[in-house]
């Protein structure tokens, strides 16, 4: 099943259940993709954005949330952080699996071996690799620095 029909199932589910906060973090999904489907027709594009493009728009909620939720917590608010983290249970519910540590290590090998890498210049593409098979399982910015270490 595709996400957008996963989300829009889930919406109705919330409403019949009366879930407020559910409702309103996948009310705020759905407007995100609407978001990203107006900007990619303005970039002549078909207008509805695929899979791998929500996933990508998910992860970026998700992190955006834990930002928030950490600033939160330094300013005294937990409330607020706490907030901030159901709201990245549920947008977690429509990404994949993540990948556990050696699952990552093992990815990046594999990506820096399919790609031919040999120096740090070549990191680019083992991420463009990365990000094509593993969109949504991993955090990217912690990737960067494995795949440094391997270059280097």
């Amino acid at each position: 099943m595709a996400i957008r029909d996963r989300l829009q199932d889930a919406a109705k589910e919330a409403m019949k259940a009366r879930a407020a906060e559910r409702l309103s973090t996948l009310r705020l999904i759905n407007a995100a993709i609407k978001d990203r489907d107006i900007a990619n027709r303005g970039d002549g594009g078909e207008g509805t954005i695929s899979d791998t493009d929500i996933l990508t728009v998910l992860g970026k909620m998700v992190k955006q949330r834990q930002d928030a939720a950490k600033v939160y917590e330094q300013g005294g608010r937990p409330e607020l952080a706490a907030k901030e983290l159901a709201e990245v249970t549920v947008i977690e519910e429509f990404l994949p699996r993540q990948l556990d540590s050696a699952e990552v290590a093992a990815a990046v090998v594999a990506a820096i071996d399919e790609v031919g890498a040999t120096s740090i210049k070549d990191m680019g593409r083992v991420m463009g690799v990365l990000k094509a098979a593993h969109t949504g399982q991993m955090d990217f910015g912690a990737v960067g620095a494995l795949i440094k270490a391997r270059l280097n």
